[in-house]
C-alpha cells in the first residue's frame, strides 16, 4: 500500500531527485495502511447502519432510512445500498431484531448480532461485511472466521431490551438457526451458510480464545513476574 501511494501520488514527478521532498512522500505513504484501514471502517459504519435503518423500516420501528442513504450518497457509496436493497427483496427477509446485543455469563463474553431475521420460512442469524471487489468484478469473499463470530452469536444466553434503562431477557433465538454472513459490495451480495459440520470447531476455537484471553489478564494482574536473586552469603569462617 505505501508503494502504490507513493506511485499514485501526483508530486512524485516534481519530487525526484529532492530528497526532502522524497522524504516527504515517504512519511506520509508510510501511514497509507492506517488510512486505508480507518477509511474501510468509516465506510463500513455507514454502510452497517444503512442496513440497520432498513430492518428498523420494515419492523415499523423509528427509522433514519433516508438520512442514512444520503450519508453513503455524500460518500459516493449508494451503489452498497443499491446492493443491499436487491438482496433484501430477494431473499424476502422478515427481520425480527436488529443491532442486538448479546451475552453469555456462562463463559464471559458479550457480542453484537447485526440482524435476526426469517427467510424462507427459516430462522437466520445474520453478520454483515462491507466488502471491496475484486478485479473481475465480484465482492470479495468473507473471511472464514466469520462462522466463529456467528457461533458465539448462537451460543448466547441473554439480549438486551433496553440498553439505556440495562434491562436484559433470556436469548430466544436459538431454535436451530441457520448462520448467514453476507458480503455486501458495490456490485453484488455474497451470501454464505455457515456449515453445521464445522461449527463445533470453530466454537471450540472460540472458546480457547476466550481462555487464553482469561489467562493473559490474571497474568497481567499477577504482579512481577521476575525477582532478582542475589548470591549466597559467604561460608562462615
Amino acid at each position: 500500500m505505501a508503494a502504490t501511494a507513493v506511485v499514485q501520488d501526483a508530486r512524485l514527478g516534481e519530487s525526484v531527485g529532492n530528497s526532502a521532498k522524497l522524504k516527504a512522500l515517504a512519511r506520509q505513504a508510510s501511514n497509507a495502511a492506517a488510512e486505508y484501514r480507518d477509511l474501510a471502517a468509516a465506510r463500513g459504519d455507514r454502510v452497517h447502519q444503512y442496513c440497520e435503518q432498513i430492518a428498523l423500516r420494515a419492523m415499523g420501528k423509528p427509522h433514519q432510512a433516508a438520512q442514512a442513504r444520503e450519508a453513503l450518497i455524500a460518500n459516493n457509496e449508494e451503489a452498497f445500498a443499491g446492493r443491499f436493497d436487491e438482496w433484501w427483496e430477494t431473499y424476502q427477509v422478515q427481520p425480527l431484531a436488529a443491532e442486538v446485543t448479546v451475552w453469555n455469563s456462562s463463559i464471559g463474553y458479550a457480542g453484537t448480532l447485526d440482524l435476526v431475521a426469517t427467510i424462507g420460512g427459516r430462522l437466520c442469524l445474520i453478520d454483515y461485511k462491507t466488502r471491496g471487489t475484486n478485479r473481475d468484478g465480484r465482492v470479495k469473499p468473507l473471511d472464514p472466521k466469520v462462522v466463529m463470530q456467528l457461533a458465539a452469536g448462537a451460543k448466547a444466553e441473554e439480549m438486551v431490551i433496553d440498553p439505556a434503562a440495562g434491562t436484559w431477557e433470556p436469548w430466544k433465538y436459538s431454535q436451530d438457526p441457520m448462520l448467514l454472513g453476507v458480503a455486501i459490495g458495490e456490485t453484488e451480495v455474497q451470501t454464505v451458510m455457515a456449515n453445521p459440520e464445522v461449527l463445533p470447531a470453530y466454537w471450540s476455537k472460540f472458546w480457547s480464545l476466550r481462555q487464553v484471553w482469561g489467562a493473559t489478564q490474571k497474568v497481567g494482574d499477577a504482579g512481577m513476574p521476575l525477582r532478582e536473586v542475589g548470591p549466597p552469603p559467604p561460608p562462615a569462617a
